[in-house]
């Protein structure tokens, strides 16, 4: 596969990730756009970024009842230190899945 290709794809799949998670606009701006580009000449795996999603979408979902309610996420650039985080940790896939699956319950599929 040629480089530009990889990226096209790469970006893609990014960017329909961030568009799906929960917390999210749902839509895509250039900026996003950009920064899905940088994460990609970084080296930033595929399934980093959406463990992130995953990780933050999920901490916002299960907050204390009363906690008051968070603003929509308006940037991919607000997952950054998630991803940072995700590629520090040492955690097993299966605790993505689980999260995954915990978040499909409570969050209204888009």
């Amino acid at each position: 596969m040629d480089h530009s290709r990889g990226q096209e794809e790469y970006v893609r799949q990014v960017l329909e990730a961030y568009r799906k998670t929960p917390g999210t606009m749902g839509t895509v701006r250039h900026p996003d756009r950009v920064l899905a580009t940088q994460l990609f000449q970084r080296g930033v795996a595929v399934t980093v970024i959406e463990n992130a999603f995953v990780l933050a979408a999920s901490r916002r979902l299960m907050r204390p009842a009363d906690a008051p309610p968070l603003g929509t996420i308006r940037s991919l650039a607000y997952f950054l230190p998630v991803i940072e985080e995700v590629r520090e940790l040492r955690v097993s896939p299966d605790y993505f899945q689980y999260l995954r699956h915990k978040l499909q319950r409570i969050a209204p599929a888009r």
